[in-house]
This record gives C-alpha cells, structure tokens and sequence, in this order.
C-alpha cells in the first residue's frame, strides 16, 4: 500500500506565500512523475504543474511565474511554492504521484492521490 500525506494549506492574504508538501510512504519502488491539481468550489479539477523524474517541469499558464513545483527523491516528496497568491487561487490542492510498485505479477504502475489540502487567499 501506499500513501501520500499532504501539509502547507491555509489561509492568505492576497500576493501572500504559501508551501505545499506531500510525502509518500509504502511500497514503493520508484516515483515517475508527480503534480498538483485543484479544484474550486463548483470548478472541475484541474491542472496546477507536474515534474517528471527527471526534473522536468510544466505548468498551466495561470500560475507560470508565480508557483513553483519541486520534488526530493530521497523524501519520497514533492512541493508547490505559491507566491503572489490572487483570491483565483483558492481551491482544495491535491498531489498526485505515479508509484511503480512490485506486487505479485512484477512491477506496476499506479496512480495515488493526497487527501486534499485546502488554500484560500482572501482579505
């Protein structure tokens, strides 16, 4: 089985910062890529940024030059580094990693979903 735990939601001002985490646990063998998606009230989920293992990074372009993703391999984790928070940004955030795992038939790949972490930028 694996986890991923989600920290780093709150509330902010406008053009304030916030840091999202999210760490893994369990079986895992590998982490391919990892992202953060959101979804506001009413809104479908969607898109924030993603990295793939090998660092490369891409983001939806509401948050290009704004929101930063990054990942520690040794921690199983990744982050999103907000800055110059608008109220547009409030959303529920979650993260989102596809594992490799070794289970009875070999490796396989699956994808795992924080619980969700709440960011609300209001006055």
């Amino acid at each position: 089985q694996v986890q991923l735990v989600e920290s780093g939601g709150g509330l902010v001002q406008p053009g304030g910062s916030l840091r999202l985490s999210c760490a893994a646990s369990g079986r895992i063998f590998s982490i391919l890529a990892m992202g953060w998606y959101r979804q506001a009230p009413g809104k479908e989920r969607e898109l924030v940024a993603t990295i793939t293992s090998g660092g490369i990074t891409n983001y939806t372009d509401s948050v290009k030059g704004r929101f930063t993703i990054s990942r520690d391999n040794a921690k199983n984790s990744v982050y999103l580094q907000m800055n110059s928070l608008k109220p547009e940004d409030t959303a529920v955030y979650y993260c989102n990693e596809r594992i490799r795992t070794m289970t009875p038939m070999g490796l396989r790949d699956y994808d795992y979903w924080g619980q969700g972490t709440q960011v609300t930028v209001s006055s």
